[in-house]
């Protein structure tokens, strides 16, 4: 089972340096983050910075991941769990519905492959 992590707060910066901070290096880790592209993100992979592991970073288009966002985020997660990582992390652009997702994602088929641990506040 997955160790699935959902990240919020109010600044993408913010959610990307909590799950920076968050990462085991050399552990198996997906990162699907909600928003655009931040040029300083720490979940980058830059070649210059010598660095030898990264996640896997997924973005997905603003809008709320369990209402509009929702085809896409099963979509990313369903070829994510094909080989699953040992630990996921979904950032959440707006945590207004944070206990519906959790609620899908607890849900069949996801419930025998994901296992929910506390939330990240950034």
């Amino acid at each position: 089972m997955t160790h699935t992590t959902l990240v919020t707060g109010t600044r993408a910066a913010d959610r990307e340096a909590a799950i920076a901070a968050a990462l085991v290096p050399g552990q198996s880790t997906a990162v699907i983050l909600e928003g655009l592209a931040d040029g300083n993100s720490p979940l980058v992979y830059d070649e210059s910075d010598g660095a030898a592991w990264r996640p896997d970073v997924h973005r997905i288009a603003p809008g709320c991941l369990c209402c509009a966002g929702n085809l896409v985020l099963r979509v990313t997660l369903n070829r994510l769990l094909r080989r699953p990582p040992a630990q996921l992390f979904i950032s959440l652009a707006d945590a207004t519905h944070v206990d519906r997702l959790r609620a899908m994602l607890t849900a069949a088929p996801y419930d025998a492959l994901l296992r929910l641990g506390p939330d990240l506040a950034a």
